[in-house]
């Protein structure tokens, strides 16, 4: 006896991809989800004959019957339950009603774990598998091909009411943005002048219309992958986010996804990663005639037609290189055991928080292939990233690309990046302006938890307007190379080995007495640096507006509203920074401006005498590598900063903000620093990327240097208003503006470079 359902269920011959043997584990209490308990009665699903040759997908689903007393190899074809017939009509309208009446077969616990045993392996076994079973059990094969056909169906059940669960969530997150943004908008001020605008269409604030534009811009994104991709059609929703690749469900699909989006396959995508592979170990090994050393500035550069003969790279038709090619190479030594280091590489959130200074944002689009063992050898992932420099006057480089994760040998690693150009004929060309020549580096296994890594950076851009002060250090590739990334990480990895180690001598420790106060100190002045970093850039969070100054200083200004986020005061924030030149050597600048003794030369804030020292944490090997808690006092009242010092020898930065006494008291004492909100400002020191020769010919070092003057960046973050819904007021552009002009004139008076 059966019931049509074919509007119900999928063909059998759809694939079913939801077989993973994990996937089956989380799914075996599907019966009690749906409140009939696992292992006992079900409705059997026939979905049509899986081994016909031809026309089994166009047949209908049938629900097949069978009573609970029905021997071992009975089915319905056998007769009526009861195996009696009566040729009384009365009869016969009962024999109705009981062949209408479903009829279960309850399925002992040992069939059940065998059957599950057999669907973790091969959820569609064929016709000699499920005649093998259902000698085994005691079934009929009917029986055996009715429960996987159910299993495969209660399976695809659970993960459309988790699907429609997370299309739930993304609707009801979409509808509380919008709603936001219409409250915004009927709030909204001018940003320069703090008063309403005279209409609805015109009274969107820049900041909104930029989240507009990018809103869109990323909608029409997501709507071209889908209509590539085929799987989701255009309109509709995504079951979830791209960023987490960890789950079953986006392992699942990276195939397809791939195959829509490259139109290759996962075979010939590896074939690209190795090729890749290859090309970056050839490069971060080989010496001349591919990199020659410059005689000036000792940095290795690429001879480009070498490189073209040595890996066969298809120059352009018409004879010329459209964009810009950047090649360095770096080596250094880094505090960090390998597992860690790769694993900071293929973890997104890791990888972010190890170059704050450098990347904006960052995401793992999907996984084609998850690797293997803990450091995920062999492992596939299409990555985005904006990179970013710690300015506002430089454009941020956006690039899509894969990254390969390869053991080369028992101590050599490779983390490989790529860009595919196929990826590019798909997407919006504002979003390739910026392409991964095959880059990365080599990891080498030293002792006592270091690691040797040779970084191999090259990538193609489109050519952009960079401003004048910076376009030095961008176009001699210093701002975006090898030496940045290297210096970067060497840093970074420093500071997490001071951040976890317990044997801290005293002197590295001044003015805290524990670990847990020590720990939660470097954490927060992390956080704090960070929270600067992500202010800084000209990332698409931020829309700068330039405002004039009687000075002619080139100050530029951006604000945001903090409605939730504990960690910064709520409110209206308001952001000015500006960019300046100076004849002092990027060292001598630093430690100026990090020596609290000098702090009372250029911060206006300061009363006057020199700041107190009451904690002072190395977090480095160099000396200028500290987070220290300076006190300010007056007459009034006193005040205490945070301040975090970093160096390394690319660029260096000096963050402070003012924090609660009280609140820091229990950070100091071991207590959790989550909560404590806090505003940073600072200092970005860059070299300003002029090369020049040595002065004099001597032995001494101190004579030969090749130092030039260094790039200040200066950034100041105030609370305009505590109410996240006030209008921005031009006295608070005007305090910013006050701030940064007078910090300027003092830095250049102090340092003796008024004219520089």
């Amino acid at each position: 006896m059966g019931l049509d359902m074919s509007n119900n269920h999928p063909t059998s011959r759809t694939k079913d991809f939801f077989a993973s043997p994990a996937l089956s584990l989380t799914l075996a209490g599907v019966f009690r989800d749906a409140g009939t308990p696992a292992g006992a009665r079900s409705p059997e699903v026939e979905e049509g004959d899986e081994e016909s040759g031809g026309g089994g997908g166009g047949r209908d689903e049938m629900v097949e019957i069978s009573s609970e007393n029905t021997g071992p190899g009975r089915s319905d074809e056998d007769g009526d339950a009861d195996g009696v017939h009566d040729d009384d009509g009365d009869d016969d309208k009962d024999n109705k009603k009981k062949k209408k009446r479903k009829k279960y077969h309850r399925h002992t616990a040992e069939q059940i774990r065998e059957m599950e045993s057999l669907f973790k392996e091969s959820p569609h076994p064929d016709e000699k598998q499920r005649q093998q079973l259902s000698k085994q059990l005691g079934l009929a094969p009917r029986q055996v091909k009715f429960w996987f056909q159910n299993r495969r169906t209660q399976i695809k059940a659970v993960q459309e009411r988790h699907e429609n669960s997370l299309l739930k969530s993304e609707i009801d997150k979409l509808r509380e943005e919008n709603q936001a943004m219409r409250e915004t908008i009927k709030k909204a001020c001018c940003p320069n002048c703090g008063f309403a605008t005279s209409n609805r269409d015109a009274s969107m604030t820049t900041e909104e219309q930029q989240l507009r534009v990018e809103n869109a811009r990323l909608k029409a994104e997501v709507e071209k992958l889908r209509a590539t991709i085929g799987k989701y059609p255009p309109g509709t929703a995504s079951p979830s986010t791209s960023c987490s690749a960890g789950n079953d469900q986006e392992n699942r699909s990276s195939l397809d996804y791939y195959t829509g989006i490259f139109g290759l396959d996962k075979t010939r995508i590896l074939e690209l990663v190795n090729q890749a592979t290859e090309e970056v170990t050839k490069m971060a090994t080989a010496g001349e005639p591919l990199w020659i050393r410059s005689v000036e500035s000792g940095r290795e550069i690429l001879n480009y037609d070498e490189y073209v003969r040595a890996f066969s790279v298809e120059s352009p038709s018409n004879g010329r290189v459209r964009r810009s090619i950047e090649a360095s190479r770096e080596t250094g030594v880094v505090f960090l055991d390998l597992p860690r280091l790769v694993q900071a590489f293929m973890d997104v959130n890791q990888w972010k928080e190890m170059f704050p200074c450098m990347i904006s944002k960052a995401a793992t689009v999907d996984v084609i292939c998850s690797g293997e063992g803990v450091n995920r050898n062999g492992a596939v992932q299409l990555m985005f990233a904006e990179l970013q420099m710690l300015t506002p006057m430089v454009p941020t480089r956006e690039v899509y690309f894969i990254r390969y994760c390869k053991q080369l040998s028992a101590e050599r690693w490779a983390i490989v990046d790529v860009s595919i150009d196929k990826v590019e004929e798909n997407m919006d060309a504002s979003l390739v302006k910026c392409r991964k020549c095959p880059s990365g580096c080599i990891i080498e296994d030293k002792t006592n938890g270091h690691c040797k890594v040779i970084w191999v950076e090259h990538i193609e851009c489109q050519k952009s307007t960079v401003h004048t002060m910076f376009r030095s250090i961008v176009n001699s590739g210093l701002a975006f190379g090898a030496k940045h990334w290297i210096a970067t990480l060497q840093l970074q990895c420093e500071r997490l080995v001071f951040f976890m180690a317990t044997n801290v001598p005293t002197k590295d420790s001044i003015g805290v007495a524990t670990l847990a106060g020590r720990k939660s100190i470097l954490k927060l002045a992390q956080r704090m640096t960070c929270s600067f970093c992500r202010a800084l850039g000209a990332s698409s969070f931020h829309t700068w507006t330039k405002i004039s100054t009687k000075g002619g200083d080139d100050i530029r200004v951006a604000s945001r509203k903090n409605l939730n986020d504990p960690a910064e005061p709520l409110g209206v924030i308001l952001c000015a920074v500006s960019s300046v030149c100076l004849p002092v050597a990027p060292h001598v600048l630093f430690d100026f401006l990090r020596d609290e003794s000098k702090r009372n030369e250029w911060d206006i804030m300061s009363t006057g005498g020199p700041a107190q020292l009451i904690a002072n944490l190395a977090k480095g090997q160099d000396r200028g590598n500290v987070v220290n808690i300076q006190a300010m006092k007056s007459k009034e009242n006193s005040m205490w900063i945070l301040q975090d010092s970093c160096t390394n020898a690319f660029e260096s930065m000096v963050v402070y903000a003012p924090v609660d006494i009280s609140g820091m008291q229990s950070v100091i004492t071991g207590c959790d620093s989550s909560n404590l909100a806090i505003l940073s400002s600072g200092f970005s020191i860059l070299p300003d990327g002029l090369e020049t020769r040595p002065l004099v010919i001597t032995s001494k070092p101190e004579e030969k240097t090749m130092e030039g003057g260094s790039l200040l960046t200066i950034a100041f973050q105030i609370l305009a208003n505590s109410s996240p819904t006030a209008k921005l007021t031009m006295e608070s552009v005007e305090t910013v503006n006050t701030l940064i002009s007078c910090t300027l004139q003092n830095i250049k008076t102090s340092l003796e470079c008024e004219d520089g």
